[in-house]
């Protein structure tokens, strides 16, 4: 029987250890930033231990970051953690995209972006949104801080392989309608536990049809659907956005293997979902998890438990109401999931020549020094703030509640970031997430419009 793309990479990985059962990766790159790398450090120390391979181990600061003045942090522990890593990363000899740093982003943008990330590596870093990087027919996933220090100290990882489930993605997709709506439908449809104990592999015409910055979004949030791992083939469209970038030298003698690394015709999955976005609408969550959400003509769902009744008191909304209902008051564009350049030339031409609704606050975040420079080198910042966007500094931002930029209590806001829990955006904050073009063309009319009449 033939192998699935997750099982090719994985096995090539394997150590030791019998399938089944606990076995040893090797690990071939290792992110960190500054809010779960600490105590793994310290952990170091304690036991006077070196890092094992300082040369694979990349850094950046981002979830504490502020994007105003990026240089004054004003809340000590953030202070704390960001200096933290910047003392750690020099005592170890880890290559960190510091402070200000061309480099400098949120880690899942950094890692592409650099060409760290490739096709058929093993690459881990404690944060959930690791997935990201499986778009490059990388095996990418979260761990924890107990997890990153056994990286730290021998490059390797115990884990157990989960099953293939196959996610069967074709048709074209409606001008006004995108990857993110793609994996927010997913959620809503099968659950935020669906992948749980799966390895996602999305396939299809309608994914090789999307750019790399696409495709990183679908695996993004392959963790909000239950699932530690999302992956794709790695193609032409791949490689060439690999080729060229700094950490990418040996790119002409990998493409071979690399093109190897694809699911064989007879291999097994355990389980199969299949998905024709012809029709697919444009998605806005109305509740607290990825799960509550529907397409922008869709009513809100009647309760159906417990869960649905405390969501709909949190959001303050109702059964029945749609999404052009919701009283908004804040615009978000930014996150590792939808702050890249083509996310922010998407909004741009929804804004250019407009004007921000007056009720409400809208900025734009890069997710990179490099995305930011490369915006303003077409003169997108001009187009967001003679809109009346604030134009920001690279960082997680809004994403969530660890910087100084949140959501004011109660307030509703069209994020397209990757999770809509409590206080997530901030205490008492109301999220609602949607694709770049959605929040654009919220913010310009003060309330949720169908995009697909406002693209052509």
């Amino acid at each position: 029987m033939g192998q699935t793309l997750f099982d090719k990479v994985w096995d090539k990985h394997v150590l030791t250890g019998k399938e089944g059962e606990p076995q040893l990766l090797y690990i071939d790159l290792h992110l960190i930033h500054e809010v779960t790398s600490p105590q793994a450090f310290e952990g170091l120390r304690l036991q006077n231990r070196q890092l094992r391979r300082p040369d694979l181990t990349f850094a950046t600061l981002d979830h504490n970051v502020p994007t105003i003045d990026i240089f004054n942090i004003k809340d000590e522990i953030a202070n704390k953690q960001i200096t933290t890593l910047q003392k750690n990363a020099k005592d170890f000899g880890v290559h960190i995209f510091d402070m200000g740093s061309d480099e400098q982003g949120i880690v899942h943008m950094v890692g592409p972006e650099t060409g760290l990330t490739q096709p058929g590596k093993t690459i881990v870093c404690g944060d959930s949104h690791t997935a990201t990087h499986g778009a490059f027919g990388a095996i990418a996933f979260g761990i924890g801080t107990s997890e990153v220090e056994h990286v730290f100290a021998t490059q390797t990882l115990w884990q157990t392989k989960p099953k293939n489930l196959k996610i069967d993605i074709n048709g074209t997709l409606p001008s006004g309608v995108y990857a993110k709506d793609i994996i927010l439908y997913l959620i809503s449809k099968y659950g935020v536990d669906f992948g749980t104990g799966y390895a996602l592999e999305f396939t299809g015409e309608t994914i090789k049809s999307l750019s790399m910055e696409a495709r990183m979004t679908i695996c993004n949030m392959a963790i909000e659907g239950g699932a530690k791992y999302g992956l794709m083939q790695p193609d032409d469209i791949t490689f060439e956005y690999v080729k060229g970038r700094p950490y990418a030298q040996n790119f002409e003698n990998s493409i071979d293997d690399w093109r190897t690394l694809y699911t064989d015709n007879d291999a097994h999955f355990d389980k199969v979902i299949e998905l024709d976005v012809s029709n697919l609408e444009p998605q806005v969550t109305w509740g607290t998890n990825p799960e509550m959400g529907v397409g922008f003509d869709t009513p809100f769902p009647e309760i159906k438990n417990i869960n649905d009744e405390r969501a709909y008191q949190y959001m303050g909304l109702s059964p029945g109401q749609k999404a052009e209902d919701i009283d908004l008051g804040y615009v978000f564009l930014g996150s590792c999931t939808n702050a890249r350049l083509s996310d922010l030339i998407e909004a741009s031409k929804i804004v250019k020549g407009k004007q921000v609704h007056p009720k409400i606050t809208a900025i734009v975040v890069p997710g990179s020094r490099t995305v930011k420079k490369e915006a303003e080198a077409m003169g997108l910042d001009t187009i967001f703030k003679e809109a009346g966007f604030e134009w920001r500094e690279p960082g997680c931002s809004m994403c969530l509640g660890m910087n100084p930029d949140q959501v004011p209590e109660g307030v509703h806001c069209a994020s397209t970031s990757n999770r809509n829990f409590e206080g997530r955006q901030g205490k008492g904050a109301r999220t609602h997430l949607v694709s770049p073009a959605m929040a654009a063309a919220a913010a310009i009319n003060g309330k949720f419009v169908d995009v697909r009449k406002v693209v052509v």
